[in-house]
């Protein structure tokens, strides 16, 4: 692994552009091989606005379970950590919500969601549930969405919102404010914000060898493992021709 900043990094809208052509499964790969993350894909965390695909900053907040020592820390009434956290999102940018992995709480339904809608964010990640998604659809939130699960409930009595710009896993995934949140039909992948300028390049390539060895194998009408994966030969070819091109 080459030496390299982890101090995090504005992340610009030119990259995040990039990334939204990339899969998840090679974004997935070079985070864990090259950026040395070993659990960078959020488990249990599906779509559920299919055909939208999402790249955008990670905007956290963080739930815990409640008490009544920490209900009378937490302001409310438009300035809970909830609030605050929708407040730092805009276009670019993502809420992502640490729920504990349960599967019974939803973050909040439509009406607080306005906030993210108003703010023209790019969407929501919870290891939790959402809720009002037929009505966010129907009133054109235009919110990307990954969750676990769907639910009628609210977040009580498991969860309350507590913290937020705070360091916090969803699904199992490290996110820190300022990481990009990369999703397909596959999955959410957290890429480290110091490492998404270099991780974008490398995944271009690695779709481009692929893409250039799928056309070998369909011209040629042989078996994949022929070219795949690519040796050094291959990538040596690839980048010659490339460079012709």
């Amino acid at each position: 692994m080459p030496d390299r900043s982890f101090a995090p990094v504005h992340v610009p809208q030119s990259i995040l552009d990039r990334f939204k052509k990339l899969p998840v499964a090679t974004i997935w790969n070079h985070v864990m091989k090259d950026a040395g993350v070993p659990l960078p894909f959020m488990e249990n965390v599906q779509l559920w606005t299919p055909g939208k695909r999402l790249a955008a900053r990670a905007r956290t907040l963080r739930f815990l379970p409640p008490r009544p020592d920490l209900l009378a820390e937490i302001h409310s009434a438009g300035e809970g950590p909830e609030y605050r956290a929708m407040a730092r999102c805009g276009p670019g940018d993502v809420l992502v919500a640490d729920i504990m992995g349960n599967p019974r709480p939803c973050i909040f339904g439509d009406v607080k969601a306005l906030q993210l809608k108003m703010n023209k964010a790019d969407g929501i990640v919870t290891d939790g549930s959402i809720r009002d998604l037929e009505v966010m659809e129907a009133e054109q939130y235009g919110l990307i969405i990954y969750a676990r699960g769907r639910t009628p409930y609210g977040n009580d009595p498991w969860a309350i919102p507590a913290e937020e710009n705070v360091d916090i896993q969803c699904g199992g995934a490290l996110v820190r404010p300022g990481d990009v949140l990369v999703g397909d039909g596959d999955g959410v992948v957290v890429v480290p914000s110091w490492f998404a300028e270099e991780c974008v390049a490398i995944c271009e390539e690695h779709e481009g060898v692929e893409t250039y060895i799928k056309q070998k194998i369909l011209a040629e009408g042989c078996a994949p493992g022929k070219y795949y994966p690519p040796t050094p030969a291959m990538w040596d070819e690839y980048r010659a021709q490339k460079g012709r091109g």
